[in-house]
């Protein structure tokens, strides 16, 4: 049975979610676009089998036709992120829709860093809330903050992000779990977002399951 998405952005300023659909996988209704403070938005017919993530775009201002270009979690300068992917820091909403054991999971991500605070609530049996609310870009590590032309922060990248090195990024001798563990970057993230993932490896604390057939909340600023 398709699912339901609604978005509801609760911040101050305009939010653009950006849509990827992981290859293979039947697309979702849209690839992005446009949503003002208080506003919601709702896609019906999402696909029971959809993979992919959803990510907050903010500080954009729109151009030529089609164009958008935004300070935090760009994509490739369009509003319909059509196939482009996010640009780091940016908080992640994953899903896999219709998984094994007639199962589907969702988890909230900062391994690509954080830029809003984000909630995915859904909407069927046993499932549970995930929620990454605090407001990370104001405690951010200088080392890690991402910053638009005038010098504010508007995101928090991961330390993998940061200095792409296999220790952070759990790759290379670092690529299996019993090799990559959390650091100082990482507790950072956990401390502030225990829901969330911190790191590549974070997912005993950090994916969520629910029966197939739930519909979906994804709300901005919490």
């Amino acid at each position: 049975m398709p699912a339901t998405f609604t978005f509801s952005n609760n911040c101050r300023e305009p939010i653009y979610p950006g849509v990827l659909t992981n290859p293979g996988r039947p697309a979702f209704p849209t690839t992005g676009f446009h949503l003002d403070p208080g506003a919601r938005a709702h896609y019906d017919g999402v696909p029971a089998t959809w993979s992919g993530r959803i990510w907050p775009r903010r500080r954009c201002s729109a151009h030529a036709p089609g164009g958008l270009s935004c300070a935090s979690g760009d994509c490739a300068g369009r509003l319909e992120c059509n196939g482009a992917g996010n640009q780091a820091p940016s908080t992640l909403a994953e899903f896999t829709l219709g998984g094994s054991g007639g199962n589907d999971f969702y988890d909230i991500s900062n391994v690509d860093g954080f830029n809003v605070p984000l909630q995915i609530r859904p909407y069927g049996a046993g499932c549970a809330a995930v929620t990454c609310g605090a407001d990370i870009n104001a405690a951010c590590p200088p080392e890690l903050a991402a910053r638009a032309a005038d010098g504010t922060t508007v995101g928090c990248k991961s330390a993998c992000v940061a200095f792409n090195t296999d220790e952070f990024c759990c790759r290379g001798d670092h690529g299996t779990p019993d090799r990559c563990k959390p650091n100082r970057y990482s507790e950072f993230f956990k401390q502030r977002c225990p829901q969330a993932y911190s790191y590549a490896y974070d997912d005993r604390s950090s994916t969520f399951t629910c029966a197939s057939g739930a519909n979906y909340s994804i709300v901005f600023c919490p």
